[in-house]
């Protein structure tokens, strides 16, 4: 047994003006830009080439949308075929390797992307994701980073829990890959979720077929780049970009398929268990699935809060990244007495935020991701504002004509149970309903109960009874919960992330818990001197 370095969660870089890494991320971005459009390759077994699909899909700059970042050809169901007996060729010699040399790789690529590829990972996902400098370095960089420092010390921790042994007996229990491979589903809002979920099950020896949303394939291209680096053998990490039906349509038919490791929309993961329970008797053995769906995340305000944490929690919580991540608040619920406090404050902080081009490091925000998401939530937007019983406080506009823009919005309602407080939109949109200070644990029950979700959220109290109060009410409402803090930024090492219910699987990424999955055990008994005697003393 040897001793993996001891994981720390990379350090956040701020650049600050004057600070090197903002000179060199400009200087990145400029380059990436300049550039583009870069052929997107897909990796099949030992080729890394363009798809054979019939279709040519434009990555685009979300701010800037007429900008093409580039272009991806989409893998046909010949390429999905390859890369799956590619994977379970290269898989066979990538699962005999010790552990270490595994670990070694994901060592080396951590300190790839921690080193020179930092600001090429954090450009790629600005332009490529309408993400802010900010959300990119805790994402591309810091985030990526830690899955994979921390991943190989988990691992190691698992590998080393091994049973007891009697006299005469050595027990032992070998944890094994999968047999066949794994199927990892990315999205497009976090680089660190699209790098984690095929490295995951790669560390545990399995061979990953990897199937990124088109929106974040420019950075994955470049992860490619850093694994290969690393050492990645070729065929272990395939992945196959284009549409997701015709790639898992070859995925979920595959006898070989082995588990699924998904990031994405509650209505795309149960179809996906739906057929594959459908297909069940067709599998060597049952898939194993591991989710994280999306929320309908809370804060909750008791009249003991703070009423200046309150607020920063409210527009950081659920505007950053223009609400873009399945952790974002997107229901508050606040007394009345609290609210008359902090009204005009919450409302004059979201419309002073800066939204634009994530080359122009003072924004705040960005654009979201695409003119889909853009066109969904400019009609929810239109509708509430058409709609009795909702007030828009603030934001409530949008604009898509050089990018797809869409103003931070604060929407009142005082039906509890309106859209606004069940549905997902996925974007800078916030309900706020206000409850009588003595209806507390009437809210309590109403947060629980609203919306099928169940991923993050927190309570806002400076009364601990309060507090024990919600975190018992809530129990099942979340599966990260906060104290005094937005219900965003889970840190590897620190919070293992992951949520039930609507929510997903709840398998925690960042976490032995994850990594177990990826994992088949086997026990192994060897008895040193057997008996050789069928008589037992109770026969004398």
């Amino acid at each position: 047994m040897t001793n993996v370095p001891l994981p720390a969660n990379e350090p956040n870089k701020t650049y600050a003006p004057g600070a090197p890494e903002r000179a060199d991320l400009e200087q990145k971005l400029d380059e990436l830009v300049s550039q583009s459009p870069v052929e997107i390759h897909g990796t099949f077994g030992d080729e890394r080439r363009p798809g054979t699909g019939a279709d040519r899909l434009d990555v685009t700059m979300p701010s800037d949308h007429a900008h093409v970042l580039g272009v991806v050809q989409q893998a046909s169901a010949a390429d999905t075929q390859q890369a799956i007996a590619g994977a379970l060729e290269a898989g066979r010699s990538w699962a005999a390797l010790p552990f270490d040399e595994r670990a070694a790789v994901m060592l080396r690529a951590a300190d790839l992307i921690a080193g020179p590829y930092r600001a090429t990972m954090n450009a790629a996902t600005m332009l490529g994701q309408g993400k802010t400098v900010q959300q990119a370095e805790i994402d591309s960089a810091c985030e990526l980073i830690d899955f994979l420092r921390f991943n190989v010390a988990y691992a190691q921790q698992i590998y080393a829990e091994q049973p007891q042994s009697s006299p005469g007996v050595w027990n032992r229990m070998e944890y094994r890959p999968l047999e066949g491979f794994v199927y990892a589903i990315t999205p497009f809002n976090f680089t660190a979720i699209a790098g984690n979920l095929p490295t995951a099950p790669a560390l545990m020896g399995n061979p990953v077929i990897w199937k990124p949303a088109l929106t974040q394939s420019l950075a994955a291209h470049y992860f490619l780049d850093v694994l290969a680096e690393a050492g990645m053998p070729p065929g272990v990490i395939n992945m196959v970009p284009g549409h997701g039906s015709e790639v898992s349509e070859v995925a979920l038919a595959s006898p070989d398929l082995a588990g699924i490791h998904f990031t994405g929309s509650t209505r795309v993961f149960q179809g996906l268990w739906k057929e594959i329970g459908q297909n069940i008797e067709k599998y060597r053995g049952y898939p194993r699935l591991v989710g994280e769906t999306g929320g309908k995340d809370f804060v909750l305000a008791h009249p003991s809060a703070d009423p200046a944490s309150l607020v920063t929690a409210l527009v950081r919580g659920a505007f950053e990244y223009s609400g873009q991540k399945c952790s974002a608040a997107s229901r508050a619920y606040l007394p009345a007495s609290l609210w008359k406090k902090i009204r005009t404050d919450l409302i004059e902080q979201t419309e002073a935020l800066s939204v634009g081009d994530v080359r122009d490091l003072s924004n705040f925000t960005s654009a979201v991701i695409d003119k889909r998401a853009f066109d969904k939530l400019s009609k929810v937007i239109d509708t509430v504002q058409q709609s009795a019983g909702t007030d828009v406080l603030a934001g409530g506009t949008y604009d898509g004509e050089q990018g797809w823009y869409v103003r931070p919005t604060i929407v009142q309602s005082d039906d509890p149970h309106n859209d606004i407080f069940v549905t997902e939109y996925f974007g800078p949109i916030l309900g706020v309903y206000v409850y009588e200070d003595d209806q507390w644990d009437k809210v309590l029950d109403l947060v629980d109960t609203t919306a099928t979700y169940a991923l993050t959220g927190s309570i806002f109290a400076t009364d601990r009874v309060a507090v024990e109060q919600a975190g018992r009410a809530l129990r099942h409402a979340a599966g990260n919960f906060y104290v005094n803090d937005k219900p965003t930024g889970a840190v590897v090492g620190q919070q293992p992330f992951g949520g039930a219910r609507a929510s997903g699987t709840n398998d925690k990424a960042g976490s032995m818990w994850n990594l177990i999955r990826w994992a088949s055990p086997r026990a192994i008994k060897e008895t040193f001197v057997p008996p050789t005697s069928t008589a037992y003393p109770h026969m004398g």
